[in-house]
């Protein structure tokens, strides 16, 4: 499958951050991730910015800075956890390039997130596993899933690269 641009989408904590670093500097493009760009814009973190003004608000500056991605090419997008939920977003997302879910178990993410505040929608964990089924239905429509939870980074690499076929 040819593009010139991938999203990873996937609940947080299934290392999208660190597999958008890792591919890009295979393909030798250029990484981004929401959350990072969403807190320089803003000049505070997601945290701070969630108890400060509120989810609501957070997913508006989401939206403009995905906006903001859709011209660049040669990009591999990490995106929010909640980013590919929101149906606009997901359909901006599947139509400027490859989404590819990283599907990792609910146990794994658990033991991954920690729950000091960091990541506002993990503080609570009844919550945190409500939130994860919630979304699984939304991941369902990304063009391709990894099964995440199991291979290192370096094979999930090297799978993309076989599904980018480069």
């Amino acid at each position: 499958m040819r593009t010139d641009k991938v999203y990873l989408v996937g609940f947080m904590g299934a290392g999208k951050s660190t597999l958008a670093r890792a591919l890009a500097r295979r393909l030798d493009w250029r990484a981004e991730d929401i959350d990072d760009l969403i807190e320089a814009r803003e000049g505070r973190t997601v945290a701070e910015i969630f108890a400060h003004d509120g989810e609501p608000y957070f997913r508006r500056v989401e939206r403009r800075v995905l906006l903001d991605l859709l011209g660049p090419r040669h990009l591999v997008v990490a995106t929010g956890g909640g980013t590919f939920v929101d149906p606009e977003n997901r359909a901006l997302i599947n139509r400027d390039g490859l989404s590819v879910w990283l599907d990792v178990p609910l146990a794994q993410l658990i033991d991954r997130v920690p729950t000091d505040g960091r990541r506002p929608l993990a503080a609570d964990r009844e919550r945190f596993e409500r939130l994860y089924e919630a979304r699984r239905a939304a991941y369902q429509h990304a063009h391709v899933r990894l099964d995440a939870g199991r291979a290192p980074v370096p094979a999930l690499v090297e799978q993309l690269l076989d599904i980018l076929e480069v």
